[in-house]
């Protein structure tokens, strides 16, 4: 079923209100950037694996503060895990990622132009027509 008028209005009333007053979240609810910001988690990860190795170097230099070392190392391998599935997630360069960032080509550019209604529309559609057959 549809959307009415009334729905229709109320969630583009809600999308213009997103983007007025957080501008950066609705671009990575939207999927743009994706790449940059996967990128920059896993170079904040990698300097934090730096911080974790700093940390259980210095609990082992110095006498009597083992937690020091416990610290550094719950920190490097929380930061390893950030790497990781940061990593796995990053799209390849070329690639087209799966949350439908727009790419440089004519059919991002085109993604991009579409609203947020649309999409949403569209995939409850697709759910519709799949829990239909």
């Amino acid at each position: 079923m549809p959307l009415s008028e009334h729905e229709q209005r109320m969630l583009e009333q809600m999308e213009r209100a997103l983007y007025a007053e957080d501008p950066k979240f609705a671009t990575a609810l939207e999927g743009s950037g994706l790449r940059t910001y996967t990128r920059r988690r896993v170079y904040q990860a990698v300097a934090g694996i730096v911080v974790g190795i700093a940390l259980l170097m210095t609990g082992v230099i110095i006498p009597n503060v083992l937690w020091v070392s416990v610290v550094g190392f719950l920190v490097m391998l929380g930061c390893t895990v950030l790497v990781v599935t940061g990593w796995r997630k990053a799209p390849k360069p070329g690639e087209q990622p799966v949350s439908g960032s727009a790419g440089g080509s004519a059919h991002g550019q085109n993604r991009q132009r579409r609203s947020m209604m649309t999409r949403i529309e569209e995939r409850w559609q697709r759910r519709r027509d799949e829990q239909g057959q």
